[in-house]
This record gives C-alpha cells, sequence and structure tokens, in this order.
C-alpha cells in the first residue's frame, strides 16, 4: 500500500512522498527546496493577510482619532456650531451619525457588487461616513452664523 500525495496540514503545500516503498524518482532535495520556497511564500500571504485584517482598523482608527481630536479642539476654543432654532441645532448635532449610518449602507450596498469582505466594508464605510459627517458639520455650522451675537 503506496501514497503518492500527503497533503500538509496547514493546506500550503503538497508534498509528493511516498510513506511505504522508494520515492519513485522524485529527488528528495528537490522536494525540500518545494517546500522552503513555499513556506517563504506562505509566510508574505501571512503578512499579506494580517495587513488586509489590520489596515480597516488603522485607517478608521485615524478617522476617528481626527474627528474627536478637532471636535475637542473646537469646544475648548469656543466654537462648536451653534443654531437659533432647536430643530435645526438637533439637525446639525446628528450629521456626524448620519454620516456614519449612510456610509455604512453604502458600504455593504458595495460588499454585494465587489469581492469585498462585508466585515471590511462596514467598518470602513463607518469611519468614512464619520469623516464626511464632520465635514458636513463644519459647512453647515458655518452657513448662515450671525455675526455680531
Amino acid at each position: 500500500m503506496s501514497f503518492k500525495y500527503l497533503l500538509y496540514i496547514s493546506g500550503a503545500y503538497v508534498v509528493a512522498s511516498s510513506i511505504i516503498g522508494p520515492f519513485n524518482g522524485i529527488n528528495h532535495v528537490k522536494i525540500e527546496s518545494i517546500k522552503k520556497r513555499m513556506w517563504e511564500g506562505s509566510n508574505m500571504g501571512l503578512a499579506l493577510e494580517i495587513a488586509r485584517i489590520l489596515l480597516p482598523v488603522v485607517i478608521v482608527g485615524g478617522i476617528a482619532i481626527f474627528v474627536v481630536m478637532r471636535m475637542k479642539h473646537k469646544y475648548k476654543k469656543g466654537t462648536l456650531g451653534k443654531k437659533e432654532s432647536k430643530g435645526t441645532q438637533n439637525f446639525l448635532g446628528s450629521l456626524i451619525p448620519l454620516g456614519m449610518m449612510i456610509g455604512c449602507a453604502v458600504a455593504v450596498l458595495l460588499s454585494m457588487f465587489f469581492p469585498i469582505p462585508l466585515l471590511s466594508t462596514i467598518g470602513l464605510g463607518s469611519g468614512i461616513g464619520l469623516l464626511f459627517g464632520y465635514f458636513a458639520y463644519e459647512i453647515y455650522s458655518k452657513k448662515g452664523e450671525v455675526i455680531g451675537k
């Protein structure tokens, strides 16, 4: 009873070997060099996979830190957006969460049509929506500003 191929547990490569009997013409040195090249490739694949997982977290984290620090700076200076009516002030205060929800919805729709993982698109969509919501907040808070009050 002879097995011609053995699938390595990690699934990274297939080693041609014979468990019982001769090597059937396969050079042991060639197998070792193939294994070495495949492991080098899989380490690069592992690094790319880790980067693909961490990149959305880093991007959204940077956006969130930017928005929070800008809002903190505006609060300390006393230049947060103020509107006269309660309805417009509520709308101004809800622009950032609205941007996050719209960004998340757009990201889910894009994930349906493109081969991007859903979890990554939800995080990135919310982060980009946070940034756009902040820009909308900035624009709308300066619009119709009363000078001299």
